[in-house]
């Protein structure tokens, strides 16, 4: 497994961003690039471990790409502060029960910069009362909401939520990070990323058009440099944080429609219409800019087509590869005005990257 050694990491860094530059070669990008450094230990918010049982006892263990027997973990210097607390004295209180041991096969851990925890346990058993009355034991002890899962089977014990709160441009943001969905796992570089985003649309006006919202982690901060915004997003659980996070953070101009990325599109180019549409005037909105953060595989090329009829857009990307064949497409119509690279997954290949392009005149 990968050595994680902190003097190091502005070397590892650079070498990311020489390979950047090399991958974008051909794209004509900004003289300047702004970089956002992570913090180099302790960062990640949250982690999963596989359990490995050993000579009667638990271990917390990870393994490397081709190798059956794992590596046992002690210490985990990426993570979060509490991630390591909490792994020395669940390890403890596990070991000390054959009931919350047996069987289990992974842990999961939710944290935040804020202080709050959640733990999964996943067991490869049917879990009962006797189960429940330990974890409930448990939870009491180490004082951190835990939940059990099993297949077809979940039990919460108290909530299956974190509360985090990010600090952008002076202001706090209340965010519900429900498990099992998808949250940004560096904390401090989610937070270059949606102060960065906020500067670079700040005097945009019009309405926004939001892809793949998730939990509204970028809605929230936004909204407020548009006057209206309609957010999509096709994940159950990332709507329903959404719509709370909203709620929380006393915003009232957003809209959030549960699609994928490409029905929207087909709905706003009049191809078909769709039920969930039905209630929403999509020609009362002034659209001015467009907001993507698509998954790995990036842009599909309908939602490029649609990117590219927009004054600005705004781009968030966790692979540089497919936001290079997007870039080259959307090059046609836009100019990149700004790029900047966030330092999301230390010690590892893959680099965060924000891009904002502006449409060119004709």
């Amino acid at each position: 497994m990968q050595t994680v050694n902190p003097d190091n990491y502005q070397q590892q860094l650079d070498e990311k961003l020489s390979e950047l530059h090399t991958t974008f070669r051909d794209i004509p990008l900004p003289e300047k690039i702004e970089v956002y450094p992570s913090e180099p230990l302790h960062f990640r918010m949250r982690a999963e471990f596989r359990i490995w049982h050993e000579n009667g006892r638990a271990h917390f263990a990870m393994n490397e790409t081709g190798q059956k027997t794992p590596y046992i973990i002690t210490e985990f210097p990426i993570g979060s502060v509490l991630i390591n607390r909490l792994m020395t004295s669940l390890t403890i209180k596990i070991n000390a029960s054959s009931i919350l041991s047996r069987r289990l096969f992974s842990v999961e851990f939710l944290t935040t910069l804020s202080g709050d925890a959640l733990i999964t346990l996943l067991y490869h058993r049917k879990l009962d009362d006797e189960w429940q009355s330990a974890a409930e034991a448990l939870q009491q002890r180490i004082g951190v909401a835990v939940i059990g899962r099993s297949r077809k089977q979940k039990i919460t014990l108290e909530r299956d939520y974190v509360l985090e709160r990010l600090h952008v441009n002076h202001k706090y943001y209340q965010y519900q990070q429900v498990e099992g969905g998808f949250t940004q796992p560096n904390a401090g570089i989610n937070q270059n990323m949606l102060a960065w985003s906020l500067d670079k649309t700040r005097d945009f006006g019009g309405d926004l058009l939001e892809l793949y919202c998730g939990n509204g982690n970028f809605t929230c901060v936004l909204a407020q440099n548009f006057n209206r915004v309609l957010a999509t997003e096709i994940s159950k659980i990332s709507v329903r944080s959404a719509t709370a996070n909203l709620y929380s953070n006393r915003i009232d101009n957003v809209i959030i429609v549960r699609m994928s990325s490409e029905d929207f599109c087909q709905a706003l180019e009049g191809v078909r219409p769709f039920r969930r549409l039905q209630d929403i005037d999509l020609h009362s909105y002034r659209f001015s800019t467009i907001f993507l953060d698509p998954p790995r595989a990036g842009l599909d090329s309908l939602t490029v087509q649609l990117a590219m009829k927009f004054d600005n857009i705004l781009y968030i990307s966790c692979n540089p590869l497919t936001l290079r064949e997007n870039l080259k497409v959307l090059g046609n119509s836009h100019r990149i005005e700004h790029f900047a690279v966030f330092d999301q997954f230390p010690y590892t290949h893959h680099l965060e990257c924000g891009v904002l392009l502006k449409k060119t005149s004709l």
